[in-house]
């Protein structure tokens, strides 16, 4: 079962590209938290989508606000995919245990042992304010989620 709008957050702590924990609760009171799962790395539509979250989504250049991606991959495979695209936010790997966040999130395809595009945008007291999920190959639209963080700034 997927996380609904009005749910707290699952808290988890996950690695990021360069080996370094980030835990969601660590922005609890001071950040609200695009949350952005995507199944893997290298392929054409998770790299438009990250790509576009880097050059066309500035909302996450707010002090109050931090992105979060996180996919399947292992850490190696985030850092190199961060080297060769510059994205300049946090790849988190939810390799092992494998799809786990994803799974607490209920967005990860058991059949296909990767997580689906979902999207969760999480106020700085931890509640979800904004859920959505996509299909493989579906690319997401970022004017909802522009619309949601308006709606919790300040």
């Amino acid at each position: 079962m997927a996380v609904e709008v009005g749910d707290k957050a699952p808290d988890f702590e996950l690695k990021d590209q360069h080996g370094a924990p980030v835990k969601l609760s660590g922005f609890a009171g001071q950040k609200n938290v695009v949350l952005v799962f995507y199944p893997l790395a290298f392929s054409g539509v998770c790299s438009g989508e990250l790509s576009a979250l880097r050059d066309d989504f500035p909302e996450v250049t707010r002090d109050d606000v931090e992105l979060l991606t996180v996919s399947v991959d292992s850490g190696y495979a985030l850092r190199a995919w961060d080297d060769a695209e510059h994205f300049g936010f946090e790849l988190l790997s939810d390799f092992w245990p494998h799809g786990g966040v994803a799974k607490l999130y209920g967005v990860f395809a058991e059949d296909r042992g990767l997580a689906v595009r979902g999207t969760f945008i999480i106020d700085k007291a931890g509640v979800v304010r904004f859920a959505e999920m996509n299909g493989p190959g579906e690319a997401r639209d970022q004017d909802a989620w522009r619309k949601a963080l308006a709606g919790l700034a300040g």
